[in-house]
């Protein structure tokens, strides 16, 4: 009991300490208690006026990223070796779940397919959507004091139910942001992830269709 006594002065001292200090103390518990900002990015509403209703059901698969984008922090890079993070700015999940939503919510919006759901949800689809994230940054490169929205995905279309890969295709848009504000720079990322959506949701319906016909019994 002796020894638990004498363990717990230093402690009370430096709570005694911190008290006493005032504005150190309310600076040192604010910095552990303040939750970073959270910032969404948006789906695509808009694909053209030629784009032709479809009859069959797809689902997409949770995309694939590198752990340095696998991630709530919004990434950054000034060189294309190092991946570094914005103090207190997350996407509101990570990358990979935060893009499967909106590729999802892109088709829906397109009211163009039957069907459309996540992989996880367990449903029977004709296709499956597999994406691959290869960019998901914004880049300071070569000095630059704005910095670019950089999002470059690789998709494969699976027809089920014998997993054939039917196509692939890759989709890569970069946006320079107007300034290096938080607001700005999310901004510039929700540019570059529509012209990315809109290219996936037009080949896939594209491509699915041209290869139905062929191949129904």
């Amino acid at each position: 009991m002796q020894h638990i006594k004498s363990a717990r002065r230093p402690f009370l001292a430096g709570l005694a300490a911190l008290a006493v200090s005032g504005c150190g103390a309310q600076s040192f518990f604010k910095k552990i208690d303040t939750p970073p900002n959270l910032y969404r990015l948006t789906p695509k509403s808009t694909f053209g006026d030629d784009l032709k209703p479809v009859n069959w059901q797809l689902v997409v698969d949770i995309p694939v990223a590198p752990a340095g984008i696998n991630t709530q922090r919004v990434a950054l890079m000034r060189s294309p070796i190092q991946v570094e993070y914005y103090a207190n700015s997350n996407w509101t999940d990570r990358a990979p779940l935060m893009f499967q939503g909106l590729i999802v919510e892109s088709f829906e919006n397109s009211q163009m397919i039957t069907s459309v759901g996540r992989q996880s949800v367990g449903l029977r689809s004709d296709f499956v959507l597999l994406v691959d994230m290869r960019e998901f940054q914004m880049e300071y490169f070569d000095g630059a004091v704005e910095p670019s929205a950089h999002v470059r995905v690789n998709c494969k279309l699976v027809e089920m139910p014998d997993r054939l890969i039917v196509a692939n295709e890759s989709f890569e848009a970069i946006e320079v942001s107007r300034s290096d504000t938080m607001l700005d720079i999310v901004d510039a990322m929700d540019l570059a992830l529509g012209k990315v959506l809109k290219g996936i949701v037009r080949w896939t319906l594209t491509v699915g269709e041209a290869y139905r016909p062929q191949n129904q019994s």
